[in-house]
């Protein structure tokens, strides 16, 4: 039976609840914490709540009794619950339980408003969001050992993604060329100049990966990539499941990347990552975590950041932090990469 220290008092924890109702990149950042978690506290269940959504993200993981969501919530008794969202929705959940305690993830958005709006830097070094989630725990010296994110595919998903992606000796690029807000996106020209310069190069298989909201950015990148770069490239944004899309990630020699969700679901099969960073920033703790990556952003610039978030247009209508970012140096570094 594990013992949580909380002040001057120790509470048996047996049963523990995890609250992070959205979305994909934040819940695979949890996912460190659910294992330092069943390494506290072996003998107590682990119980999840998100929303309905991502569930799929967390059905497989061992780790986890039983999965909840803002459909069909959790109800009863918890030693401990751990809300790592903090909104108004996830805290009505936890005055719905009669937890013995409970602990919050403090945002810090006062640092964050700082950077964007005024470009005061009060971070004083990088803290990553994963070991922000444990300051909720109050447990600092456990970052050492904290592992990796985690994902588990389903034996469905990883036949599916074995009828793209085989066992032969042409390297694979994974690219998630989209994004939910617009100034996080990388423009499709210029991911079509870097597609075909690394074509033109070597010999590369490219899956264009992304969901259905994506499609559309994937399908102007085929559009503005020369006839003869067309047949390396397969374009299955829009057309796979979320698992099936990881799934793909995990058989990818490498990915290239937005700041976006499928970022932090190819950091936990510890894939190389080039990644593409607009309007955000690294200082909010974003970056992949425990996983190899280079880091592509425009210094300088100073309406960078503009947003902690991500903004539905430029505001200085230049859109600088991304059309600044050249294509060939980061497909001579992908070819580097490859050529090792």
């Amino acid at each position: 039976m594990g013992i949580l220290v909380v002040g001057d008092m120790q509470r048996p924890i047996n049963t523990i609840l995890v609250i992070r109702l959205s979305s994909i990149g934040d819940i695979v950042l949890t996912t460190p914490l659910l294992s330092y978690l069943c390494t506290a506290y072996p003998q107590a269940r682990l119980d999840y709540c998100t929303k309905p959504s991502f569930v799929s993200l967390l059905a497989s993981n061992p780790r986890i009794s039983s999965l909840y969501t803002t459909q069909n919530p959790p109800a009863g008794r918890y030693d401990l619950v751990v809300d790592l969202q903090n909104n108004s929705h996830s805290q009505a959940i936890v005055r719905s339980l009669k937890s013995e305690c409970s602990v919050k993830y403090h945002k810090a958005n006062w640092k964050k408003f700082l950077l964007v709006y005024f470009k005061l830097n009060v971070y004083t070094s990088y803290h990553s969001v994963v070991e922000r989630y444990l300051d909720s725990l109050k447990k600092q010296e456990a970052f050492a050992d904290l592992d990796g994110c985690e994902l588990f595919l389903t034996a469905d998903d990883k036949a599916f993604a074995s009828t793209y992606v085989d066992d032969s000796h042409i390297k694979t690029l994974g690219v998630c060329c989209g994004a939910k807000h617009f100034t996080k996106r990388y423009p499709p020209h210029l991911f079509a100049a870097l597609l075909s310069h690394l074509l033109d190069h070597m010999d590369v298989r490219v899956l264009l990966l992304g969901g259905e909201e994506d499609s559309f950015q994937a399908l102007e990148i085929i559009q503005a990539l020369p006839d003869r770069c067309r047949p390396n490239v397969m374009n299955l944004s829009g057309t796979c499941t979320l698992m099936q899309s990881a799934a793909l990630l995990e058989r990818c020699d490498a990915v290239l990347c937005n700041d976006t969700g499928l970022m932090h679901i190819a950091s936990a099969f510890g894939k190389k990552l080039f990644v593409l960073f607009g309007s955000s920033s690294p200082l909010f703790g974003f970056l992949p975590y425990h996983s190899p990556y280079d880091l592509f952003e425009v210094e300088g610039l100073h309406c960078k950041p503009c947003s902690h978030i991500g903004r539905d247009h430029c505001p200085r209508s230049h859109f600088r932090c991304m059309n600044n970012l050249l294509p060939i140096p980061i497909a001579e570094r992908i070819i580097r990469y490859f050529d090792q």
